[in-house]
């Protein structure tokens, strides 16, 4: 078992990466969309909506076995320590997100008594929450404020990304972009 560090990200870290954050941000789309349609049209967005949660919660528990597995490469040695903290803690509350956010919309899901189906292949069963309406609640509200901390660390990631590209000029962006390594 390969547990050392290495310079750069697996080809399939950063295929786990990419497509994780293809299927997050087709899950803001579905979800903001479905909310002006009719009924019956806003169902069938979101049971991708739904599928796509579910992908993302089994793409991430994948991601983090492998993770485990393949060191990803250490943080540059030129970084201040704030900015040391603030990427481990960012990066703990991405893993965070990629696993509660799924979760409280299947709870959610699980506490209305709809299957959660993923693209029309199977049904996912229920979470044992019951059907409480105060809970269901509560996961409903869940899985929106998270999904919005989402969006807020996601800027926060773009940001970061483009001050280690434009302002420090080093190769932080390279470890996820291949075709931007130097050569």
């Amino acid at each position: 078992m390969k547990t050392t560090r290495s310079p750069q990200y697996t080809r399939v870290a950063i295929t786990l990466h990419w497509l994780i954050a293809l299927l997050i941000a087709a899950n803001f789309v579905l979800a903001w969309s479905a909310e002006d349609l009719p009924k019956e049209q806003a169902a069938a967005l979101m049971g991708y909506h739904m599928a796509n949660g579910l992908t993302v919660l089994g793409l991430t528990l994948f991601r983090i076995v492998w993770r485990l597995i393949y060191k990803g490469p250490a943080l540059s040695a030129a970084l201040s320590a704030w900015e040391v903290a603030l990427a481990r803690v960012t990066h703990f509350m991405f893993y965070f997100l990629l696993l509660f956010i799924p979760l409280t919309g299947w709870a959610m899901v699980s506490g209305g008594g709809r299957p959660v189906g993923w693209f029309g292949l199977f049904q996912a069963p229920a979470l044992p929450v019951g059907s409480d309406k105060a809970l269901g609640g509560i996961f409903k509200e869940s899985h929106e404020v998270l999904a919005i901390v989402m969006l807020a660390l996601f800027a926060l990631h773009v940001l970061g990304a483009l001050k280690h590209m434009f302002l420090d000029h080093d190769d932080t962006m390279a470890r996820m972009i291949p075709m931007l390594r130097r050569r």
